[in-house]
């Protein structure tokens, strides 16, 4: 990569991660039931899909730093500050690079079906890792949380991260054409990322 492409792709990244870090501090205050809702997941997609998995991965884990800064974390802090800390960024990572790489798989296919795909997939990954990691990490908490009698499971899925996962994904289900249009105008108009031709 020569030098020009590589200032553009820092430029590019570093644009995106100024609006993930103000879009996620936002939302770190913006809660449907316990936990904060995510809104940066659509710049993390515009970056998995303009820089691949790797940009995404970047956006995701400034993404994951952020969100440790929610109020709604400090009670995960309290109880397990290394694996929350882990959990927060791995989470978002993930999502991001996973975003990338099903849009690298899809886009000679199918361009729409590939920024439609890695636009869902991100809400998907996200909460669903973070889900696997309060089952192994938080699940007697959660159950305190949850009270006595009350099936702690069902607290997990739909009073914790139910509500705020169907936000997240139809957010990003509905703005994929908005995502798409943004990547190719960026691509085209700014020679930037990926290039969609």
């Amino acid at each position: 990569m020569n030098n020009s492409l590589k200032i553009k792709k820092m430029v590019g990244i570093a644009s995106l991660a100024a609006i993930v870090a103000v879009l996620q501090l936002i939302a770190n205050y913006i809660t449907f039931g316990p936990v904060s809702i995510t809104l940066a997941l659509i710049p993390l997609i515009i970056g998995a899909i303009l820089y691949g998995p790797s940009g995404g991965a970047i956006l995701g884990g400034l993404m994951g730093l952020i969100i440790l800064t929610a109020p709604s974390t400090g009670s995960f802090l309290a109880i397990n500050p290394i694996v929350t800390v882990l959990l927060c960024v791995i989470k978002t990572s993930v999502a991001g690079m996973v975003s990338g790489y099903i849009f690298k798989g899809l886009r000679k296919i199918n361009l729409k079906l590939g920024v439609v795909l890695a636009s869902i997939a991100a809400p998907l990954v996200n909460t669903g890792i973070f889900a696997v990691g309060c089952i192994l990490f938080f699940m007697p908490t959660i159950t305190t949380w949850a009270g006595e009698g009350a099936n702690a499971y069902a607290y997990l899925f739909l009073s914790m991260i139910g509500i705020n996962f169907i936000v997240e994904f139809v957010i990003n289900s509905v703005l994929s054409p908005v995502v798409l249009y943004i990547v190719k105008i960026i691509s085209t108009n700014f020679n930037m990322g990926t290039n969609l031709d």
